[in-house]
């Protein structure tokens, strides 16, 4: 085992979610109004109703795949009946599916920030980079899933990867399993390890907030400019409160 692969394997795993996590605190205290999307949707809407949708509930099915693939290990879906050929065969399916949509729906958000005048002039740097590493991990993982599937040869991530993934939450990392990986996906883990550590900094943000604050907020109160409160007739033995 070599000090590259402890550096890329164990040191970069570990950076990326604490510069994440510290990043998250660091802009929650500090620029809390710049916790936001920046929407744009007043600027164009047809484009966006199309790309949005597809992108989200995509990334929401790629995320759900990825937690499967990488967390539960396979003597667990073994248990239930499940074989190894069933389950890659699902997974392959419902993730290509997912990845499909999700790129589908990144290239008409990128598309639509770059034709349409407003959007383009509202998009800054830092959205163009997060773009940028955002498409370049979700076509790094697709493209590694499609090439071995397409020439015959799938990778079977379970006996590398997934292990080596649980390893790192066991604080007894193996390094080793992810270094005899093909490269595709090795790339992928690292863009996906750069975008984690830039995502806190980025308008991605909005992925940790809820709008937890509208289920017990007050009701809004509105008055009505006409002096008279329109026509609406007041019943019988009441009297307005001046």
């Amino acid at each position: 085992m070599s000090a590259s692969d402890v550096l890329l394997w164990v040191a970069v795993p570990y950076a990326a979610p604490a510069i994440c996590v510290v990043g998250l605190i660091w802009r929650y205290r500090y620029d809390k109004y710049g916790w936001t999307t920046r929407s744009s949707q007043l600027y164009e809407n047809r484009l966006l109703r199309l790309g949005s949708p597809l992108f989200h509930y995509g990334i929401v099915f790629v995320f759900a795949g990825h937690v499967l693939g990488l967390v539960i290990p396979a003597s667990w879906t073994e248990a239930l009946g499940i074989s190894e050929s069933a389950y890659h065969a699902v997974s392959f399916s419902l993730g290509v599916l997912a990845g499909g949509a999700t790129v589908a729906g990144l290239i008409i958000l990128i598309y639509r920030r770059r034709t349409v005048g407003s959007v383009f002039s509202a998009t800054t740097r830092n959205d163009k980079v997060m773009y940028v590493l955002l498409g370049l991990t979700l076509a790094l993982g697709l493209a590694a899933t499609l090439y071995g599937n397409l020439t015959g040869h799938p990778h079977n991530y379970r006996e590398d990867i997934s292990p080596w993934f649980r390893s790192l939450f066991y604080l007894d990392p193996h390094p080793e399993l992810m270094a005899g990986a093909p490269l595709g996906f090795r790339l992928h883990v690292l863009s996906a390890c750069v975008l984690f550590a830039f995502w806190p900094f980025s308008r991605l943000v909005h992925v940790f907030s809820a709008p937890l604050g509208y289920i017990t907020r007050p009701y809004l109160v509105y008055r009505s400019r006409d002096a008279a409160l329109g026509a609406h007739r007041h019943p019988r033995g009441w009297e307005r409160v001046q």
